[in-house]
Parts: structure tokens; C-alpha cells; sequence
């Protein structure tokens, strides 16, 4: 595997020293011995430099006040940068729920499957956010573990974060008991539950739940093999058809994979080496067809005076749905076409014609298909000319991949614009709904109406109050100083020691620590953070948290490659010597 080049990030990268002690004067003086050869000047500045960086890190791994702060403004900047577009109420919230539970979550024991509590909420609140929840939800969900362990209470949530977010955990905690109201788990009870939860609950604090069990099934290998079959059942007849009722598909797909790899594990090695052996070379195949794509796309003139953007998304079809087809459906493998899938997303120049300039633009991206691979006629629909019932446009083609002698299934590729996009995600709700268990689609049609009025309702709730300066112009906040303008509470656009200890005592850590953190941080030493100076601190916080990412992929690339396993007593004596040295 190729390791990515990662440059060591000096404080020599930014206009001021992180921390300068007073240097004596013979050190300003530049003394040329050899040309070619450093200054003392320079050197000794290198030594400060180092020194400075040498000091961050220390206190940020060691001090309780920074390591707090190193996780608050961490998983701040991840989560919001994964959101997307985020409201100043939204950020605040968002910031108070993370500050109230980071020291509470480092409180707690590990969990079951060796995680730390701290580590599992913030990988809830990732997957939150890649389905752009909002900040209730996403703050529902880090606080969920907390609540469950008594260290807080939905009152308390509701009194120091908000009435939203303590409601959405009150309802997350009532749909997580909803399985044990039936005594037998088949196929009617199943969907009599589903349709329960569809009418009876908030549809955010479902998708937390589905969220909670995806985290749940990543991480089942812990639990005896009778346990990982029954909870996988339950996922299987209840949450995965759930999760595509609510529009989130590609949740529904992973649920349905994890929990055929549990109940049917010799199956789900069959299907999964099937699949894997249209391979070729080390990169996934769907991804050398995706930027086989793209790159022809972006390079055609006739297009690129049509459209503003073009991106183009890959999948393989789920080890599940390939082995429904395969025995439910008795097709032979060659007769599996849609294992490799490609859509293209356009999104055409404004103007008048806009919707017009877009159709000749998906037209025009088949053509630059038919150019790439061999299309297979009888598998093309066209419904741009002649749309679905409901509305449904798009190209549909599939094409032969196959090269040099060996043989693949086809690839089907979707092509449309960003709006027809759009259009199929809420045309497709009702029909979710009705095919995940809901057998009146003017029911279905109903459900859909009260999920969007909440959704809504919930937008509304945190849309934006414009925030002005003195001068009554409004200020945009860039993703790089949304934590500094959190934690600079007055508005001068400095963080002062105050401000600095008052976070740190929310934190649950000495104020002390704050006095040591200003002093490293503060570069001309005049009591307080710029935001240049804060925004060195945060990019330090981002080089850190890549190391520990990586380390823990390399970990499990390394594990697949040696197959060392993680109980060989060498890697378990390795890992405590390594805790112990960590201070973990």
C-alpha cells in the first residue's frame, strides 16, 4: 500500500514563532562563514522553532486541559465540515452539546467492543452528519451514550443544551425499546413494527436509532455467535427496510450486507469472492471506470460549454441484493448485470434555457459513453423523452467493460441533471415507503408529507438570526474560525485568558492549564489569541487527529496483509506497553 506523503508541520509555516523566549542579541547579528552554510541566526531560530512545536505538543498530549480542548476543536471542525451548510444557532449548539459531553464521555468505561465512549459518540455523529442531520440531531446523538449511562439527565440536556435536542433523545430512547414489543420476529410482526415507528415517532430520532445500530453491526465481533445472529435478524427484518423507508439507501445497503455476513457467513463468502473476482490489479474497478469517466467528460469541449460542473458517483451492487437476485430471482451469474454502477450528475449554465441546455447535455454525455465502451442496446431507456408516471427522468444505458479476453458483467450507468437528481430522491420517498412495508401507497403519501413537514420544522427552529458587527455589517463565518468566534464570547475578536479558562473549566479541567496553553499559543505575548494565532493552534489539532486515523488504518491494512491477529500475545503486550506510554 502507498503511504501518503504527510510534511511535518513546523511553526516555520506560519508568520510568527509559536512561542519566542527572549533571545539574546548576538543572535540577531547575521554571520556568514561559508557560502552555502546556515546563519547562527538561522539555526538558532530552527532550535526555537522546534523547541515551541516540541512544547504544543507536549502540553496538548499530556495536560488534561489539552487534550480536552485538542477533542472539542477536533471533532468540531470534522463534524461541521461534513455538514456542509450550518446556521450560527446550529454551530452553537453543536459547540455547547460537544463541551458538555466530551469530559462525561471520558468518564465512562470502555465499551463492550473495546471502544472508548468517546470514540464511539463521535463515530455516531460522523455518520449524523454524512446524512446531513441537523445540529439537534447530531448533538442527540453524542449525548445519547451519557444519557443511557446516567451521567446526565434529558433534563439536564434540556436545560443546558436545548428543548429540541433533549426531545429527539427522549424519542431515540422510546424507538430503541420498539422490538421487544412483539414476542415473535416474522415477517408480519416485522412490518407492523415498522409501520409503528413510521407513524408514531419522529423520523429524526429513527434515523439516530438506525445510525446507533450501523455503529452497533460495524463493531459485532465481540459478541457470541447465537447474539450476532439475533440482533442481525432483527436488523435485517426491521432496521434495514426501515432505513430505506426513510430515504436513506446507502444505510440500508450496509445494514443488509453486515447482517448477511452474520447470518449466512459461508453464502456471504461465496457472493463476496464472486464479486471480487471481476478485480483487476489493486484499485477497486468501479473506481477505474469512475475516473475513466470523468476525465472524458471534463475534457469534452462540446459539454464543457454546456455545464458548469460534472461529478460522477460509483457503487457495487450489496453481497445481499446480488444474492437475492441469484436465488430468489434463479438468475445465473452472467445474467447479473448492475454489479458495477456509474451516475453521472450535471449541472448546466444558467440562463433561460436552462432545463433545456441540460437535457442536451445528458444526450451528449451518452455519446461520450458510447465512445468509452460498446452500449448494449436493448438495456438503454430513455426517460428524459418519455418520463415515469411519477415524474422520473433520467438516461438509462448499460455498457460492455469487458477487456483483453476477460469477461465482466455489464455496467449500468445513469445519466442526468443535478435538478432531475433531486426530483428522483423525493419521487422515489413514497415508493420507499410503500416497498418497505407500507402496503397503501396513499398512506405511504401521507408518511412522506408529516417526515418533510418535520424536517422542515426542524430547518425553521435553527435557521440562521443574521449576526452583525458594530457596524452593522453581516459577517460570514468561514469553516477556520467557527470555533474561534464561539470561544471569543465578546466579540473583539481576541480570545482572552478568561475566555480560555472558562472553556477549560466546562471542560472539567484546571484553569492552570489555560494560563500554559495562552502562554504557548499567544506569539507576541500580549495576553491573548488572534485568529491567526488560534488558527495555527487548529491546524495543529488536524495534524495530529490524521496521524491517529491513520495509524488505525494502517493497523487494520497491516493485520490483513501479516494476519497477525490482535490476541497473539505479542501484539497485546506491544499495545499495553503502548497505552502505558500514551498515558491512555
Amino acid at each position: 500500500m502507498e503511504l501518503p506523503s504527510m510534511e511535518l508541520y513546523y511553526p516555520r509555516h506560519h508568520h510568527r514563532l509559536l512561542h519566542q523566549e527572549p533571545i539574546p542579541k548576538t543572535h540577531d547579528r547575521t554571520i556568514r562563514i561559508v557560502p552555502g552554510t546556515v546563519t547562527v541566526q538561522r539555526c538558532c531560530t530552527q532550535r526555537i522553532r522546534r523547541l515551541g512545536l516540541l512544547k504544543t505538543r507536549s502540553f496538548l498530549l499530556e495536560q488534561t486541559g489539552g487534550k480536552m480542548v485538542v477533542e472539542l476543536v477536533g471533532a468540531f471542525n470534522e463534524l461541521t465540515e461534513r455538514m456542509g451548510m450550518l446556521s450560527s444557532s446550529g454551530s452553537q449548539l453543536l459547540f455547547k452539546a460537544l463541551k458538555l459531553s466530551i469530559p462525561l464521555l471520558h468518564a465512562l468505561p470502555l465499551t463492550p467492543d473495546g471502544r472508548s465512549s468517546l470514540s464511539r459518540a463521535l463515530s455516531t455523529s460522523l455518520l449524523l452528519a454524512d446524512l446531513q442531520m441537523d445540529a439537534e440531531v447530531i448533538s442527540a446523538g453524542i449525548l445519547r451514550p451519557v444519557v443511557e449511562a446516567g451521567a446526565i439527565s434529558i433534563l439536564d440536556v434540556r436545560n443546558q443544551i436545548g428543548t429540541g435536542t433533549a426531545h429527539l433523545l427522549h424519542e431515540s430512547l422510546r424507538v430503541l425499546k420498539v422490538p421487544s414489543k412483539v414476542d415473535v420476529l416474522d415477517d408480519g410482526s416485522a412490518a407492523a413494527l415498522r409501520k409503528f415507528c413510521l407513524t408514531y415517532y419522529d423520523m429524526r430520532a429513527v434515523i439516530l436509532d438506525l445510525v446507533l445500530r450501523l455503529d452497533m453491526m460495524r463493531h459485532l465481533g465481540y459478541l457470541p455467535r447465537y447474539q450476532q445472529q439475533s440482533i442481525s435478524l432483527e436488523v435485517m427484518k426491521i432496521h434495514a427496510p426501515l432505513a430505506h423507508a426513510v430515504g436513506t439507501n446507502w444505510l440500508s445497503l450496509e445494514l443488509e450486507d453486515l447482517s448477511f455476513q452474520y447470518l449466512f457467513p459461508h453464502s456471504y463468502l461465496y457472493v463476496d469472492s464472486w464479486l471480487k473476482s471481476h478485480e483487476s490489479g489493486s484499485k477497486p474497478l468501479v473506481d477505474v471506470y469512475k475516473e475513466q469517466l470523468l476525465q472524458s467528460l471534463r475534457v469534452d469541449p462540446l459539454l464543457a460549454g454546456m455545464v458548469v460542473d460534472v461529478s460522477v458517483d460509483g457503487r457495487y451492487k450489496s453481497r445481499f441484493s446480488t444474492m437475492k437476485k441469484l436465488l430468489k430471482d434463479g438468475r445465473k451469474p452472467e445474467q447479473v448485470h448492475d454489479v458495477l454502477g456509474l451516475r453521472v450528475i450535471l449541472e448546466p449554465r444558467s440562463g433561460k434555457d436552462m432545463a433545456e441546455v441540460g437535457e442536451s447535455a445528458c444526450y451528449r454525455t451518452r455519446e461520450v459513453v458510447r465512445s468509452l465502451w460498446k452500449e448494449m442496446p436493448h438495456r438503454t431507456k430513455d426517460y428524459i423523452a418519455r418520463p415515469k408516471t411519477n415524474g422520473y427522468r433520467s438516461l438509462h444505458m448499460a455498457v460492455d467493460v469487458s477487456d483483453c479476453g476477460k469477461s465482466r458483467p455489464l455496467m449500468e450507468i445513469q445519466i442526468r441533471t443535478k435538478e432531475m437528481d433531486m426530483l428522483a430522491d423525493a419521487g422515489t420517498a413514497s415508493h420507499s415507503l410503500y416497498k418497505s412495508g407500507l402496503t397503501d401507497p396513499e398512506e405511504a403519501k401521507r408518511l412522506k408529507a408529516i417526515m418533510m413537514a418535520a424536517a422542515e420544522f426542524a430547518a425553521l427552529r435553527l435557521q440562521d438570526i443574521p449576526s452583525t458587527n458594530h457596524e452593522g455589517i453581516e459577517m460570514e463565518q468561514s469553516q477556520s474560525d467557527r470555533v474561534f468566534r464561539l470561544l471569543d464570547k465578546n466579540g473583539d475578536g481576541r480570545i482572552n485568558i478568561e475566555e480560555l479558562m472558562e472553556v477549560m473549566e466546562e471542560l472539567g479541567a484546571p484553569g492552570e492549564d489555560a494560563r500554559e496553553m495562552m502562554q504557548l499559543l499567544d506569539a507576541n505575548s500580549d495576553g491573548s489569541l488572534s485568529s491567526d494565532e488560534f488558527d495555527f493552534f487548529q491546524r495543529q489539532v488536524e495534524f495530529m487527529r490524521n496521524f491517529e486515523d491513520k495509524d488505525e488504518l494502517y493497523k487494520t491494512v497491516l493485520n490483513e496483509k501479516l494476519q497477525i491477529a490482535n490476541s497473539s500475545s505479542l501484539i497485546q503486550v506491544s499495545g499495553e506497553d503502548l497505552s502505558s506510554r500514551l498515558g491512555n
